[in-house]
């Protein structure tokens, strides 16, 4: 059985990309940016890795 990681994000890491930078540098993979605001949801198409905003969280302005 394989084990899911599940990180939880709130407006700060936004814009949301895989590999965060708390990433160790030897499990890195390319860096993917996810779309995580509309749904509240991604899975990073690379290391499969879900990221779930944490709820009555909202995205700080850039």
């Amino acid at each position: 059985m394989s084990e899911v990681n599940v990180v939880m994000v709130n407006g700060k890491d936004l814009p949301l990309h895989c590999p965060t930078n708390k990433t160790p540098s030897w499990n890195s993979h390319p860096r993917v940016f996810l779309d995580i605001t509309d749904t509240g949801e991604a899975k990073c198409p690379y290391c499969g890795t879900d990221y779930k905003l944490i709820p009555g969280t909202a995205p700080h302005g850039h």
